[in-house]
Protein backbone atom coordinates (compact mmCIF):
# COMPACT_ATOMS: atom_id res chain seq x y z
CA UNK A 1 0.00 0.00 0.00
CA UNK A 2 0.95 3.69 -0.20
CA UNK A 3 0.93 6.27 2.00
CA UNK A 4 -1.95 8.12 0.90
CA UNK A 5 -4.20 4.66 0.78
CA UNK A 6 -3.30 4.30 4.71
CA UNK A 7 -4.52 7.52 5.56
CA UNK A 8 -7.36 7.15 3.43
CA UNK A 9 -8.75 3.85 5.20
CA UNK A 10 -7.43 5.70 8.63
CA UNK A 11 -9.82 8.18 8.12
CA UNK A 12 -12.77 5.71 7.59
CA UNK A 13 -15.86 6.87 9.85
CA UNK A 14 -16.16 4.47 13.08
CA UNK A 15 -18.39 4.78 16.44
CA UNK A 16 -15.36 3.06 18.20
CA UNK A 17 -12.39 5.50 19.66
CA UNK A 18 -9.22 4.88 17.32
CA UNK A 19 -5.86 4.12 19.06
CA UNK A 20 -2.70 5.36 17.72
CA UNK A 21 -1.26 3.84 14.65
CA UNK A 22 1.62 1.88 14.82
CA UNK A 23 4.57 3.27 12.36
CA UNK A 24 4.82 1.49 8.99
CA UNK A 25 6.81 -1.59 9.12
CA UNK A 26 10.19 -0.95 7.63
CA UNK A 27 12.33 -3.61 5.96
CA UNK A 28 15.57 -4.83 7.00
CA UNK A 29 18.28 -4.65 4.59
CA UNK A 30 20.05 -8.08 3.99
CA UNK A 31 16.74 -10.47 4.86
CA UNK A 32 14.29 -12.17 3.35
CA UNK A 33 11.65 -11.19 6.36
CA UNK A 34 10.28 -8.40 7.63
CA UNK A 35 9.60 -6.93 11.21
CA UNK A 36 5.74 -7.67 10.26
CA UNK A 37 5.57 -11.06 9.28
CA UNK A 38 8.09 -12.17 12.22
CA UNK A 39 4.98 -10.42 14.60
CA UNK A 40 2.37 -12.12 12.70
CA UNK A 41 4.07 -15.76 12.67
CA UNK A 42 4.68 -15.42 16.50
CA UNK A 43 1.26 -14.20 17.05
CA UNK A 44 -0.04 -17.10 15.19
CA UNK A 45 2.01 -19.70 16.89
CA UNK A 46 0.80 -19.02 20.20
CA UNK A 47 -2.68 -18.88 19.44
CA UNK A 48 -2.39 -22.55 17.74
CA UNK A 49 -0.36 -23.72 20.80
CA UNK A 50 -2.97 -22.45 23.34
CA UNK A 51 -5.56 -24.25 20.68
CA UNK A 52 -3.52 -27.26 21.38
CA UNK A 53 -3.34 -27.06 24.82
CA UNK A 54 -7.36 -26.75 25.29
CA UNK A 55 -8.01 -29.82 23.33
CA UNK A 56 -5.58 -31.55 25.36
CA UNK A 57 -7.49 -30.63 28.75
CA UNK A 58 -10.60 -31.09 27.28
CA UNK A 59 -9.49 -35.14 26.00
CA UNK A 60 -8.39 -35.45 29.58
CA UNK A 61 -11.62 -34.18 31.38
CA UNK A 62 -13.67 -36.47 29.17
CA UNK A 63 -11.53 -39.44 30.02
CA UNK A 64 -11.37 -38.56 33.76
CA UNK A 65 -15.21 -38.11 33.68
CA UNK A 66 -15.50 -41.40 32.15
CA UNK A 67 -13.48 -43.31 34.51
CA UNK A 68 -15.66 -41.97 37.09
CA UNK A 69 -18.58 -42.83 36.07
CA UNK A 70 -17.25 -46.58 35.34
CA UNK A 71 -15.49 -46.52 39.06
CA UNK A 72 -19.18 -45.90 40.21
CA UNK A 73 -20.86 -48.45 38.08
CA UNK A 74 -17.94 -51.37 39.20
CA UNK A 75 -19.16 -50.29 42.57
CA UNK A 76 -22.43 -50.31 42.32
CA UNK A 77 -22.27 -53.95 40.39
CA UNK A 78 -22.99 -57.22 42.45
CA UNK A 79 -19.78 -58.65 43.25
CA UNK A 80 -18.69 -61.92 41.55
CA UNK A 81 -17.72 -63.57 38.10
CA UNK A 82 -17.56 -60.97 34.99
CA UNK A 83 -20.15 -58.16 34.46
CA UNK A 84 -22.02 -57.27 31.40
CA UNK A 85 -22.11 -53.73 30.07
CA UNK A 86 -26.08 -52.63 30.76
CA UNK A 87 -27.73 -49.89 28.68
CA UNK A 88 -29.71 -47.81 30.89
CA UNK A 89 -33.16 -48.97 29.06
CA UNK A 90 -32.75 -52.47 27.79
CA UNK A 91 -35.57 -53.69 25.26
CA UNK A 92 -38.07 -55.23 26.46
CA UNK A 93 -37.66 -57.68 23.42
CA UNK A 94 -35.32 -58.31 20.75
CA UNK A 95 -34.23 -55.95 17.88
CA UNK A 96 -34.04 -57.87 14.86
CA UNK A 97 -31.59 -56.45 11.96
CA UNK A 98 -33.75 -56.53 8.94
CA UNK A 99 -32.45 -58.91 6.65
CA UNK A 100 -34.72 -60.53 4.49
CA UNK A 101 -36.37 -58.66 1.42
CA UNK A 102 -39.69 -60.14 0.11
CA UNK A 103 -39.67 -60.56 -3.69
CA UNK A 104 -42.51 -58.95 -5.59
CA UNK A 105 -43.59 -59.90 -9.24
CA UNK A 106 -43.78 -57.18 -11.62
CA UNK A 107 -46.96 -56.99 -13.44
CA UNK A 108 -45.48 -54.74 -16.35
CA UNK A 109 -49.19 -53.88 -17.63
CA UNK A 110 -52.54 -55.64 -17.91
CA UNK A 111 -52.09 -58.76 -20.47
CA UNK A 112 -48.33 -59.37 -20.39
CA UNK A 113 -47.30 -63.20 -20.37
CA UNK A 114 -44.21 -63.84 -18.42
CA UNK A 115 -42.92 -67.87 -17.79
CA UNK A 116 -42.74 -69.37 -14.53
CA UNK A 117 -41.27 -72.46 -13.82
CA UNK A 118 -43.31 -74.25 -10.86
CA UNK A 119 -42.41 -78.13 -11.56
CA UNK A 120 -38.88 -79.66 -13.12
CA UNK A 121 -39.50 -80.19 -17.06
CA UNK A 122 -42.61 -77.91 -17.23
CA UNK A 123 -43.17 -73.81 -17.72
CA UNK A 124 -46.21 -72.47 -17.02
CA UNK A 125 -48.01 -68.85 -18.29
CA UNK A 126 -48.85 -66.09 -15.99
CA UNK A 127 -51.01 -63.62 -17.32
CA UNK A 128 -51.63 -60.27 -15.62
CA UNK A 129 -55.16 -59.02 -15.21
CA UNK A 130 -54.66 -56.24 -13.12
CA UNK A 131 -51.70 -53.59 -11.31
CA UNK A 132 -54.25 -52.33 -8.90
CA UNK A 133 -54.11 -54.50 -7.28
CA UNK A 134 -51.60 -56.54 -8.48
CA UNK A 135 -52.97 -59.79 -9.97
CA UNK A 136 -52.33 -62.69 -11.67
CA UNK A 137 -53.47 -65.83 -13.27
CA UNK A 138 -51.71 -69.11 -14.38
CA UNK A 139 -53.60 -71.74 -16.02
CA UNK A 140 -52.66 -75.13 -15.14
CA UNK A 141 -51.58 -74.34 -12.21
CA UNK A 142 -53.11 -78.01 -10.79
CA UNK A 143 -53.11 -81.32 -12.83
CA UNK A 144 -56.63 -82.78 -12.91
CA UNK A 145 -55.24 -85.83 -10.45
CA UNK A 146 -54.39 -82.73 -7.92
CA UNK A 147 -57.94 -81.27 -7.58
CA UNK A 148 -59.41 -84.63 -7.56
CA UNK A 149 -57.30 -85.67 -4.59
CA UNK A 150 -57.79 -82.41 -3.03
CA UNK A 151 -61.61 -81.98 -2.98
CA UNK A 152 -61.43 -86.00 -1.81
CA UNK A 153 -59.45 -85.05 1.44
CA UNK A 154 -60.91 -82.47 2.38
CA UNK A 155 -64.67 -84.38 2.06
CA UNK A 156 -62.73 -87.14 4.10
CA UNK A 157 -62.25 -84.69 6.60
CA UNK A 158 -65.34 -82.99 6.61
CA UNK A 159 -66.55 -79.29 6.10
CA UNK A 160 -67.95 -76.81 8.00
CA UNK A 161 -70.13 -73.69 7.77
CA UNK A 162 -68.48 -71.15 6.64
CA UNK A 163 -70.50 -68.88 8.52
CA UNK A 164 -72.51 -69.17 11.39
CA UNK A 165 -76.12 -67.10 12.11
CA UNK A 166 -76.25 -64.27 13.65
CA UNK A 167 -74.84 -63.48 17.21
CA UNK A 168 -75.54 -61.05 19.57
CA UNK A 169 -72.65 -59.09 21.97
CA UNK A 170 -71.12 -56.45 19.51
CA UNK A 171 -71.93 -53.77 22.46
CA UNK A 172 -68.73 -55.91 24.27
CA UNK A 173 -66.15 -53.62 21.93
CA UNK A 174 -67.80 -50.91 22.24
CA UNK A 175 -67.63 -50.57 26.19
CA UNK A 176 -64.15 -52.11 25.88
CA UNK A 177 -63.24 -49.15 23.90
CA UNK A 178 -65.29 -46.73 25.87
CA UNK A 179 -67.34 -44.92 23.07
CA UNK A 180 -70.32 -42.93 23.33
CA UNK A 181 -73.23 -42.73 21.14
CA UNK A 182 -71.63 -39.66 19.87
CA UNK A 183 -68.04 -41.02 19.19
CA UNK A 184 -69.61 -43.80 17.15
CA UNK A 185 -72.10 -41.43 15.42
CA UNK A 186 -68.72 -39.89 14.01
CA UNK A 187 -67.10 -42.42 13.00
CA UNK A 188 -69.86 -43.55 10.92
CA UNK A 189 -70.17 -40.16 9.24
CA UNK A 190 -67.73 -40.48 6.54
CA UNK A 191 -68.87 -37.19 4.82
CA UNK A 192 -69.30 -35.65 8.17
CA UNK A 193 -72.57 -33.89 7.12
CA UNK A 194 -74.29 -34.69 10.33
CA UNK A 195 -76.38 -37.56 9.12
CA UNK A 196 -76.14 -41.26 8.72
CA UNK A 197 -76.88 -42.40 4.73
CA UNK A 198 -77.63 -45.88 3.96
CA UNK A 199 -74.43 -46.08 2.46
CA UNK A 200 -72.75 -45.31 5.55
CA UNK A 201 -74.63 -47.34 7.70
CA UNK A 202 -74.36 -50.52 5.15
CA UNK A 203 -70.67 -49.93 4.67
CA UNK A 204 -69.67 -50.45 8.42
CA UNK A 205 -72.53 -53.15 9.68
CA UNK A 206 -71.79 -55.61 7.34
CA UNK A 207 -68.14 -56.00 7.90
CA UNK A 208 -69.20 -55.84 12.05
CA UNK A 209 -72.14 -58.35 12.06
CA UNK A 210 -71.68 -60.61 9.16
CA UNK A 211 -75.18 -59.89 7.69
CA UNK A 212 -75.37 -58.77 4.47
CA UNK A 213 -78.08 -55.90 4.24
CA UNK A 214 -79.90 -54.24 1.20
CA UNK A 215 -80.83 -50.50 0.90
CA UNK A 216 -83.90 -52.22 1.16
CA UNK A 217 -83.39 -54.30 3.92
CA UNK A 218 -82.14 -51.27 6.21
CA UNK A 219 -85.05 -49.69 5.60
CA UNK A 220 -87.60 -52.56 6.96
CA UNK A 221 -85.49 -52.67 10.18
CA UNK A 222 -86.04 -48.49 10.58
CA UNK A 223 -89.41 -49.07 10.26
CA UNK A 224 -89.51 -51.85 12.58
CA UNK A 225 -87.87 -50.35 15.08
CA UNK A 226 -89.05 -46.69 14.41
CA UNK A 227 -86.19 -45.29 14.69
CA UNK A 228 -86.25 -42.63 11.40
CA UNK A 229 -88.72 -40.81 13.03
CA UNK A 230 -89.03 -38.14 10.11
CA UNK A 231 -88.65 -41.14 7.01
CA UNK A 232 -86.27 -39.59 5.33
CA UNK A 233 -83.87 -42.72 4.84
CA UNK A 234 -81.15 -40.46 7.37
CA UNK A 235 -80.64 -40.76 11.12
CA UNK A 236 -79.22 -38.10 12.83
CA UNK A 237 -77.43 -38.42 15.97
CA UNK A 238 -80.97 -38.26 18.02
CA UNK A 239 -82.28 -41.08 16.24
CA UNK A 240 -79.04 -42.49 16.36
CA UNK A 241 -78.97 -42.28 20.44
CA UNK A 242 -82.18 -43.77 20.36
CA UNK A 243 -80.47 -47.51 18.61
CA UNK A 244 -78.28 -49.84 21.25
CA UNK A 245 -75.60 -51.10 19.00
CA UNK A 246 -76.89 -54.74 19.00
CA UNK A 247 -80.58 -53.26 17.78
CA UNK A 248 -80.14 -54.75 14.37
CA UNK A 249 -78.94 -58.17 15.31
CA UNK A 250 -81.48 -58.45 17.73
CA UNK A 251 -84.38 -57.45 15.20
CA UNK A 252 -82.95 -60.13 12.24
CA UNK A 253 -82.87 -62.37 15.39
CA UNK A 254 -87.26 -62.08 15.74
CA UNK A 255 -87.43 -61.90 12.09
CA UNK A 256 -85.28 -64.68 11.00
CA UNK A 257 -82.24 -64.44 9.06
CA UNK A 258 -81.93 -66.50 5.53
CA UNK A 259 -78.95 -67.98 4.42
CA UNK A 260 -78.79 -65.54 1.20
CA UNK A 261 -78.53 -63.14 3.72
CA UNK A 262 -75.33 -63.70 5.07
CA UNK A 263 -71.92 -62.15 4.20
CA UNK A 264 -71.07 -65.79 2.94
CA UNK A 265 -72.76 -68.56 2.06
CA UNK A 266 -70.40 -71.91 1.36
CA UNK A 267 -68.86 -74.83 3.64
CA UNK A 268 -64.94 -75.65 3.83
CA UNK A 269 -62.28 -77.26 6.09
CA UNK A 270 -58.40 -76.70 6.27
CA UNK A 271 -55.73 -79.15 4.93
CA UNK A 272 -52.60 -79.15 6.97
CA UNK A 273 -49.26 -79.48 4.44
CA UNK A 274 -46.82 -80.03 6.65
CA UNK A 275 -44.55 -82.58 7.43
CA UNK A 276 -46.45 -85.84 7.23
CA UNK A 277 -49.22 -84.29 4.79
CA UNK A 278 -50.54 -86.18 1.37
CA UNK A 279 -47.89 -85.31 -0.99
CA UNK A 280 -49.86 -84.07 -3.21
CA UNK A 281 -50.40 -80.66 -0.15
CA UNK A 282 -47.12 -80.98 -0.66
CA UNK A 283 -46.60 -80.52 -3.34
CA UNK A 284 -49.01 -77.75 -4.47
CA UNK A 285 -46.78 -75.38 -1.48
CA UNK A 286 -43.84 -76.00 -3.13
CA UNK A 287 -45.29 -74.81 -6.37
CA UNK A 288 -46.89 -71.92 -4.30
CA UNK A 289 -43.49 -71.48 -2.91
CA UNK A 290 -41.74 -71.16 -6.54
CA UNK A 291 -44.52 -69.46 -7.57
CA UNK A 292 -44.48 -66.37 -4.89
CA UNK A 293 -40.62 -66.28 -4.65
CA UNK A 294 -40.55 -65.83 -0.92
CA UNK A 295 -38.57 -67.82 1.72
CA UNK A 296 -39.75 -71.11 2.24
CA UNK A 297 -40.07 -70.75 6.41
CA UNK A 298 -42.84 -67.88 5.36
CA UNK A 299 -44.86 -70.27 3.61
CA UNK A 300 -44.30 -72.91 6.02
CA UNK A 301 -45.50 -70.51 8.74
CA UNK A 302 -48.66 -69.42 7.08
CA UNK A 303 -52.30 -70.69 7.27
CA UNK A 304 -53.19 -74.51 5.71
CA UNK A 305 -54.65 -74.98 2.98
CA UNK A 306 -58.15 -73.58 2.94
CA UNK A 307 -60.76 -75.83 0.60
CA UNK A 308 -64.34 -74.39 0.02
CA UNK A 309 -67.40 -75.95 -2.11
CA UNK A 310 -70.12 -73.45 -3.08
CA UNK A 311 -73.23 -75.52 -3.44
CA UNK A 312 -75.85 -73.85 -6.06
CA UNK A 313 -77.05 -70.28 -4.95
CA UNK A 314 -73.58 -69.99 -2.55
CA UNK A 315 -71.90 -66.69 -3.06
CA UNK A 316 -69.47 -64.70 -1.06
CA UNK A 317 -70.07 -60.71 -0.85
CA UNK A 318 -66.92 -58.46 -1.82
CA UNK A 319 -64.26 -58.29 1.04
CA UNK A 320 -60.85 -57.60 2.07
CA UNK A 321 -58.86 -60.84 2.76
CA UNK A 322 -56.84 -58.75 4.97
CA UNK A 323 -57.41 -55.30 7.09
CA UNK A 324 -55.61 -52.70 7.53
CA UNK A 325 -52.96 -52.44 10.06
CA UNK A 326 -52.53 -49.98 12.53
CA UNK A 327 -50.55 -49.09 15.38
CA UNK A 328 -53.47 -50.76 17.83
CA UNK A 329 -53.73 -53.78 15.81
CA UNK A 330 -51.99 -56.95 15.90
CA UNK A 331 -52.08 -60.10 13.48
CA UNK A 332 -53.85 -63.00 14.47
CA UNK A 333 -50.86 -65.48 13.29
CA UNK A 334 -48.34 -63.74 15.28
CA UNK A 335 -50.02 -62.11 18.31
CA UNK A 336 -47.81 -63.99 21.19
CA UNK A 337 -45.00 -61.39 20.12
CA UNK A 338 -46.78 -58.74 19.97
CA UNK A 339 -48.62 -55.99 22.87
CA UNK A 340 -50.99 -58.21 24.77
CA UNK A 341 -52.94 -55.13 25.58
CA UNK A 342 -54.06 -54.54 21.85
CA UNK A 343 -57.38 -54.46 21.60
CA UNK A 344 -58.19 -55.54 17.49
CA UNK A 345 -56.94 -58.35 15.59
CA UNK A 346 -56.80 -59.05 11.65
CA UNK A 347 -55.89 -61.45 9.44
CA UNK A 348 -52.49 -60.49 7.51
CA UNK A 349 -52.88 -62.02 4.14
CA UNK A 350 -49.55 -60.45 2.23
CA UNK A 351 -50.75 -62.71 -1.08
CA UNK A 352 -53.61 -65.01 -1.39
CA UNK A 353 -53.56 -67.64 -3.88
CA UNK A 354 -56.97 -69.19 -5.08
CA UNK A 355 -57.29 -72.49 -7.03
CA UNK A 356 -60.25 -73.90 -9.02
CA UNK A 357 -60.82 -77.25 -8.91
CA UNK A 358 -63.60 -77.61 -11.12
CA UNK A 359 -65.16 -75.37 -13.51
CA UNK A 360 -68.46 -74.30 -12.92
CA UNK A 361 -71.68 -74.64 -15.00
CA UNK A 362 -72.55 -71.36 -14.36
CA UNK A 363 -71.40 -68.29 -12.29
CA UNK A 364 -69.20 -68.27 -9.65
CA UNK A 365 -66.50 -66.55 -11.14
CA UNK A 366 -64.38 -64.92 -8.63
CA UNK A 367 -65.13 -60.47 -8.94
CA UNK A 368 -62.99 -57.29 -8.47
CA UNK A 369 -65.21 -54.47 -8.39
CA UNK A 370 -62.45 -51.78 -8.59
CA UNK A 371 -59.58 -52.92 -9.56
CA UNK A 372 -57.71 -50.95 -11.43
CA UNK A 373 -60.06 -48.32 -10.87
CA UNK A 374 -58.58 -44.18 -10.93
CA UNK A 375 -59.42 -44.19 -7.35
CA UNK A 376 -61.03 -45.96 -4.35
CA UNK A 377 -64.23 -44.18 -2.58
CA UNK A 378 -65.38 -46.35 -0.21
CA UNK A 379 -68.78 -44.79 -0.16
CA UNK A 380 -69.00 -44.71 -4.04
CA UNK A 381 -69.40 -48.72 -3.74
CA UNK A 382 -72.88 -47.97 -3.04
CA UNK A 383 -74.78 -45.39 -5.19
CA UNK A 384 -78.42 -45.24 -6.28
CA UNK A 385 -79.04 -48.73 -4.96
CA UNK A 386 -76.83 -50.50 -6.80
CA UNK A 387 -74.23 -52.16 -4.11
CA UNK A 388 -70.89 -53.15 -5.97
CA UNK A 389 -70.38 -55.81 -3.45
CA UNK A 390 -73.30 -57.58 -3.72
CA UNK A 391 -72.10 -60.25 -5.70
CA UNK A 392 -75.97 -62.01 -5.88
CA UNK A 393 -76.86 -58.68 -7.88
CA UNK A 394 -74.28 -56.68 -9.40
CA UNK A 395 -71.24 -59.02 -10.48
CA UNK A 396 -71.66 -57.83 -13.85
CA UNK A 397 -70.84 -54.41 -12.41
CA UNK A 398 -67.33 -55.06 -11.60
CA UNK A 399 -64.43 -54.21 -13.35
CA UNK A 400 -62.98 -57.59 -13.41
CA UNK A 401 -64.25 -61.46 -13.31
CA UNK A 402 -62.06 -64.25 -13.25
CA UNK A 403 -63.96 -67.37 -14.87
CA UNK A 404 -63.19 -70.37 -12.61
CA UNK A 405 -61.51 -72.73 -14.71
CA UNK A 406 -60.41 -76.26 -13.61
CA UNK A 407 -56.87 -76.05 -12.50
CA UNK A 408 -56.24 -72.46 -13.06
CA UNK A 409 -54.78 -70.56 -10.16
CA UNK A 410 -55.01 -66.69 -9.49
CA UNK A 411 -52.88 -65.00 -7.19
CA UNK A 412 -52.56 -61.38 -5.96
CA UNK A 413 -50.68 -59.08 -3.21
CA UNK A 414 -53.07 -57.42 -0.45
CA UNK A 415 -50.60 -55.54 0.90
CA UNK A 416 -48.53 -53.13 -1.06
CA UNK A 417 -44.71 -52.64 -0.93
CA UNK A 418 -43.35 -50.39 2.03
CA UNK A 419 -40.49 -49.32 -0.27
CA UNK A 420 -37.64 -51.23 1.44
CA UNK A 421 -38.55 -54.44 0.49
CA UNK A 422 -41.14 -55.78 3.27
CA UNK A 423 -44.67 -55.24 3.86
CA UNK A 424 -46.66 -51.85 3.39
CA UNK A 425 -50.02 -50.69 3.53
CA UNK A 426 -53.28 -52.43 2.44
CA UNK A 427 -54.27 -52.35 -1.35
CA UNK A 428 -57.28 -51.36 -1.05
CA UNK A 429 -58.00 -52.29 -4.35
CA UNK A 430 -58.29 -56.01 -3.62
CA UNK A 431 -61.80 -56.15 -2.89
CA UNK A 432 -63.14 -59.31 -4.12
CA UNK A 433 -65.94 -61.69 -4.01
CA UNK A 434 -67.69 -65.15 -5.38
CA UNK A 435 -70.31 -64.51 -7.90
CA UNK A 436 -73.05 -66.44 -6.95
CA UNK A 437 -73.27 -70.18 -8.71
CA UNK A 438 -76.54 -70.06 -10.86
CA UNK A 439 -75.80 -73.69 -11.18
CA UNK A 440 -73.65 -77.22 -10.06
CA UNK A 441 -71.23 -76.34 -7.58
CA UNK A 442 -68.02 -74.91 -7.30
CA UNK A 443 -65.25 -76.19 -5.31
CA UNK A 444 -62.19 -73.52 -4.48
CA UNK A 445 -58.75 -73.84 -2.17
CA UNK A 446 -57.14 -70.73 -0.78
CA UNK A 447 -53.20 -70.77 0.27
CA UNK A 448 -52.75 -67.30 2.36
CA UNK A 449 -49.08 -66.32 2.86
CA UNK A 450 -49.55 -64.32 6.26
CA UNK A 451 -46.79 -61.77 6.92
CA UNK A 452 -47.14 -59.23 9.61
CA UNK A 453 -45.85 -55.75 8.40
CA UNK A 454 -44.08 -54.84 11.54
CA UNK A 455 -41.13 -57.07 10.83
CA UNK A 456 -40.17 -57.14 14.52
CA UNK A 457 -42.83 -59.23 15.24
CA UNK A 458 -42.69 -61.11 12.44
CA UNK A 459 -39.20 -61.76 13.25
CA UNK A 460 -40.09 -62.44 17.07
CA UNK A 461 -42.78 -64.88 16.09
CA UNK A 462 -40.56 -67.10 13.98
CA UNK A 463 -38.12 -67.28 16.62
CA UNK A 464 -40.78 -68.10 18.97
CA UNK A 465 -41.59 -70.76 16.51
CA UNK A 466 -38.12 -72.14 15.90
CA UNK A 467 -37.55 -72.80 19.57
CA UNK A 468 -40.68 -75.21 19.84
CA UNK A 469 -39.85 -79.17 20.20
CA UNK A 470 -41.41 -81.00 17.34
CA UNK A 471 -44.13 -82.66 19.61
CA UNK A 472 -45.67 -79.13 19.08
CA UNK A 473 -46.86 -79.74 15.63
CA UNK A 474 -50.17 -80.73 14.96
CA UNK A 475 -52.70 -81.63 12.13
CA UNK A 476 -53.75 -78.17 11.85
CA UNK A 477 -50.24 -76.63 11.87
CA UNK A 478 -48.23 -74.79 14.23
CA UNK A 479 -49.67 -73.99 17.42
CA UNK A 480 -48.11 -72.00 20.40
CA UNK A 481 -49.99 -72.68 23.20
CA UNK A 482 -53.75 -73.87 23.86
CA UNK A 483 -54.88 -70.81 23.26
CA UNK A 484 -54.01 -70.52 19.66
CA UNK A 485 -56.59 -73.55 18.61
CA UNK A 486 -57.06 -73.36 14.87
CA UNK A 487 -60.38 -71.42 14.62
CA UNK A 488 -59.20 -68.86 16.80
CA UNK A 489 -55.50 -68.43 14.25
CA UNK A 490 -57.44 -68.28 10.75
CA UNK A 491 -59.61 -65.75 11.25
CA UNK A 492 -62.58 -65.25 8.84
CA UNK A 493 -63.30 -61.44 7.25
Amino acid sequence: MTDNQEDAEDTTPSRRPTLPLRPPCERLSGHKSSVCSRSYFVVVMVFFHVYIINVIALLFYVHYSSGQQDASRTRDAPSGGHQRPESRRPPSKPEFVRDVSLARIEGIRVGHVQKVSLVSGKVHEMRTLSLKPLLFEIPGFLSDDECRVVMQLAQLKGLMESQLMVQVGQEELAKELNLSPEEIFNLLDINQDGQLQLQEILTHSRVRDGIWLTPENLREIYAGLKADKDNNGLLSLEEFRLLSNDAFQRFLLQRGVKRSQLVRNSRHTWLYQGKGAHQVLQDIKEKVIRLTRLPPTLVDLSEPLQVVRYEEGGHYHAHHDSGPVYPETACTHTRLAANTSTPFETSCRYITVLFYLNSVDGGGETAFPVADNRTYDEVSLIQNDVDLLDTRRNCDKSNLRVKPIKGTAVFWYNYLSDGRGWVGEQDEFALHGGCVVTRGTKWVANKWINIDPDYQRQALYQQLVSQLPEDDEDDEGLTLNKDMQHASIHQEL
